[in-house]
């Protein structure tokens, strides 16, 4: 679940194998364009089957104006899930099904911390 405990447990994970490596912006527009960009737009209130990632880091969780989160998405964030911060990202990028169970998002998440580096170095430049 996006909380306490996935958070530390990415941010341990996060410093330790992505930092040892520069994250590129080029590669995470790469993994976006095979990955995301079928169910999610990059524009400020375009929603598609899921919602716009448009300014998500640093975005309260479940928070996207008219979009219909999933229960499990919606309950998670009533828990105090917070925003999406880049360890939160990283946590739920790496199996987002197993962070928030219940979640309606198909994608099974990217295995390599490299890989979620990249796609959270592009997911910043989303303004």
């Amino acid at each position: 679940m996006l909380g306490r405990i996935s958070i530390f447990c990415a941010a341990t994970l996060f410093s330790s194998a992505v930092l040892a490596a520069p994250a590129s912006v080029a590669a995470g527009k790469r993994w976006f364009a095979r990955t995301c960009e079928n169910c999610h737009s990059t524009h400020i209130g375009v929603n598609k089957v899921g919602p716009s990632l448009a300014n998500v880091v640093g975005r309260k969780v479940a928070s996207v104006p008219d979009f219909p989160y999933s229960d499990s998405m919606k309950a998670n964030a009533g828990a105090g899930a917070g925003v999406w911060t880049v360890e939160a990202l990283d946590a739920y990028l790496a199996d987002p099904r197993g962070d928030v169970h219940g979640v309606k998002m198909y994608f099974k998440g990217l295995a390599k911390a490299k890989d979620r580096a990249d796609m959270i170095a592009y997911l910043k430049t989303l303004k």
